[in-house]
């Protein structure tokens, strides 16, 4: 009975002695196949556990999820250089404008008969008047002003509203996402 048990024993080292290596082959072959993985799955995998598949697997699962996690740290980089650009646009209401009778902080009332999209203007860059320094137009009964336009205000029609935070905005018609806090006088 002994020399049975011996036998058997000693077969059942041998299949599992035969299916190790042939189990590393496998996951090499596929290895091959993701380079990438292959690379983040080669450092844990240099200690000497070849006859521990079970715990090879658990090895490269923290390596695959390691590589994911750059991977989505990456993404978010590109949204932080853009953040910038989203804080600008973020000091500016997005479709979320003044209610008709509102008021601004000097008492101006939004009246959508007098501004919003449907009363856009062009203005030139020499037109309006020049008082106080500063070039000033006139819109809706009232004259508007800003320190600096940007060249797109003097290229393409432009209307004027009151954001919902009651500061006044002069908006691009035809693009509605390029606008400019101005002052009403």
């Amino acid at each position: 009975m002994k020399v049975l048990g011996v036998i058997s024993t000693t077969a059942l080292l041998f299949l599992l002695g035969a299916t190790v290596p042939a189990f590393a082959q496998e996951e090499h072959q596929e290895d091959k196949a993701k380079p990438a993985e292959h690379e983040e799955s080669a450092k844990p995998a240099a200690k000497p556990e070849a006859t521990k598949p079970a715990k090879q697997e658990e090895a490269a699962k923290p390596a695959k999820q390691e590589e994911a996690k750059p991977a989505k740290q990456e993404a978010a980089k590109p949204a932080a250089r853009q953040e910038p650009q989203q804080q600008a646009k973020a000091q500016q209401p997005k479709t979320q404008f003044a209610k008709n009778g509102q008021k601004d902080s000097a008492g101006h009332v939004y009246n959508e008969s007098h501004f919003g999209p449907s009363h856009h203007a062009r203005f030139e860059a020499n037109g309006g008047r020049f008082t106080n320094g500063r070039r000033e137009y006139s819109y809706g009964g009232y004259w508007f002003y800003a320190g600096v336009y940007p060249p797109w205000f003097y290229q393409q029609d432009v209307y004027f509203i009151m954001g919902a935070d009651g500061f006044w905005y002069a908006v691009s018609y035809s693009d509605p996402s390029l606008m400019f806090q101005v002052n009403i006088g």
